[in-house]
C-alpha cells in the first residue's frame, strides 16, 4: 500500500525548472531511496513534499489525502517529518531540549505521556543521546549530531520520515553506524524516503529506489535491480564495482 505518491510533479526556483514531471511512490513500511548526482533535484523533491518549495503542477497524495501545496506546519501533525541535509540542530541547546523541540506540536496538544514514552524509545535507539542529554548539542561528534537530528524528527511521531543526505560530512565509521540505525528504524516499521549520494550504502538498506537526473526520474526498481544495473554501477559506483 502506497503511503506517499507523487504524480507528475514540476517545481522550480526563480524561473529555473528543477523538477520535470517527477512521479514516484513509497510503500508503507519500506525504505525508498532517491538517488542522483548534485543538482539532480533530490532535495527539491523532498522540499516540495514538505511544502517548503511550491509545487507548480502535479499531485502529492499522503495517507490517501491530497496534500499538494499544504504548508509544513500542517504536514507535521499529519505524520510527515524531514531530517534536513546538514542536520540543522540547535547547537547552543542541550541534546534533550533539541529532542523535545521535535515534539513541540504534540506538547502543545498535551500529549506529554506519549512524548515521554517516545523520548525513552529514542534513547533506547540512540543510547549516546541519553548519555549526553544535558550536553550542548554543538559539542557532539558529527555522527552523534546526525543521530540527534533523526531522533528529533522521530519525536514528532512521523508516519513517513524524509532523510536528506544523512551520510553527508561523516567519517566512514559514523556512516556505517548511521545507516545501521536507519535500517533498524525500518525493522521497527518506520516508512522512510531516503535521499543519498552514497548509492552503495543507500541501496544496501533500501527496498526500492529511483534515480533522478536533471529533475527527471530516469530509472526505478528494486535495490538489487539498481545495484545490478550497468548504468547505475558506472555512474555512481565506479565501472569496476562488482558487488550486487
Amino acid at each position: 500500500m502506497s503511503l506517499l505518491r507523487l504524480s507528475s510533479i514540476t517545481a522550480g526556483y526563480r524561473g529555473l525548472q528543477a523538477l520535470r514531471g517527477v512521479s514516484l511512490h513509497t510503500n508503507e513500511g519500506e525504505i525508498t531511496a532517491l538517488l542522483g548526482a548534485n543538482g539532480a533535484g533530490k532535495t527539491t523533491t523532498l522540499n516540495v513534499i514538505c511544502g517548503l518549495v511550491p509545487c507548480q503542477s502535479g499531485q502529492i497524495i499522503f495517507n490517501d489525502e491530497d496534500i499538494t501545496g499544504l504548508p509544513p506546519e500542517r504536514l507535521v501533525p499529519k505524520g510527515l517529518t524531514q531530517v534536513p541535509e546538514g542536520r540543522q540542530i540547535f547547537g547552543d541547546l542541550t541534546v534533550r531540549d533539541n529532542l523535545l523541540l521535535g515534539a513541540y506540536w504534540r506538547l502543545r496538544r498535551h500529549y506529554k505521556t506519549e512524548v515521554d514514552r517516545d523520548l525513552q524509545e529514542v534513547h533506547a535507539l540512540f543510547p549516546a543521546l541519553s548519555e549526553a542529554g544535558q550536553r550542548r548539542a554543538g559539542t557532539l561528534s558529527g555522527g552523534q549530531q546526525q543521530m540527534l537530528a533523526i531522533g528529533r524528527a522521530l519525536m514528532a511521531a512521523p508516519r513517513l520520515l524524509l532523510l536528506d543526505e544523512p551520510s553527508s560530512g561523516l567519517a566512514p565509521k559514523a556512516v556505517t553506524e548511521v545507516f545501521d540505525k536507519i535500517a533498524a528504524l525500518r525493522q521497527r516499521g518506520t516508512t522512510i524516503l531516503l535521499v543519498e549520494q552514497n548509492v552503495s550504502a543507500a541501496l544496501q538498506i533500501a527496498d526500492r529506489g529511483y534515480v533522478l537526473e536533471v529533475g527527471q526520474v530516469v530509472l526505478e526498481g528494486t535495490s538489487q535491480e539498481l545495484l545490478a544495473n550497468r548504468d547505475v554501477r558506472r555512474a555512481y559506483l565506479g565501472k569496476d564495482y562488482e558487488e550486487v
